[in-house]
């Protein structure tokens, strides 16, 4: 999406337990917001807008609640605003099941059936970025699943909304994901004067399922 954001620095970060980012806890939202924060400080980023998708979408909610002052905007990409206590544990319980492959083309398959509209190319591009070999010669994908199940605890925590209240937003969702459903988007704006919301088709990797028209969106947004 960088390339649709001319004349911008775009910074993707890794959080703990992701990618190539440290894994070791706690994985609480607190400690998310120290290091994202700790990560801007370094890279010489004070006021900026914020890009998060999922939990991510929270971690910027979360942003927004501690340090409003360096949120210019914020785009939240079918954030996972709160998740219902009992939606919480069913995910967490699933991510205890480790989950490998013999194959990245064995990979690959699982993960198009997760965005059926995404093009192959990027499922692709993301196996060679994040999948790894193990030492039992199966295949898995570079993250912590204590990590994932810590953050559906702290998903199932009420969010602080307030912190977007003077704070420009925009929510690109994906409906049919369930993951921002229509009760969390009018909670919302009950408690984001002005939030935008747009609605896009396919799952809820919406940057990848509806890759032109969220980029559309979040460029107009930020224009």
């Amino acid at each position: 999406m960088a390339e649709r954001l001319p004349g911008r620095r775009v910074v993707a970060l890794d959080l703990r337990g992701h990618g190539h980012s440290g894994w070791e806890p706690p994985w609480d939202l607190a400690t998310h917001v120290d290091d994202v924060l700790e990560t801007a400080d370094s890279l010489g980023v004070d006021r900026a807008d914020w890009i998060g998708h999922s939990f991510g979408g929270r971690l910027v909610i979360e942003l927004a609640a501690r340090v409003p002052e360096r949120v210019s905007r914020a785009v939240l990409l079918d954030p996972a605003v709160w998740v219902p206590p009992p939606v919480a544990l069913e995910r967490a319980e699933e991510q205890r099941e480790a989950r490998s492959f013999a194959t990245v083309a064995e990979a690959i398959e699982w993960r198009r059936g997760l965005s059926a509209l995404a093009p192959v190319e990027l499922i692709e591009e993301e196996m060679d970025a994040h999948l790894v070999e193990s030492d039992d010669g199966r295949f898995r994908t570079r993250f912590s699943p204590s990590a994932v199940v810590a953050a559906y605890g702290e998903m199932a925590k009420p969010p602080p909304l307030r912190g977007l209240a003077e704070v420009p937003t925009l929510i690109v969702r994906a409906p049919g994901a369930d993951v921002c459903p229509d009760a969390i988007v009018e909670v919302c704006r009950n408690s984001i004067p002005g939030v935008q919301v747009v609605d896009v088709p396919g799952g809820h990797i919406v940057m990848w399922d509806a890759f032109d028209e969220t980029a559309e969106a979040v460029a107009r947004f930020l224009a």
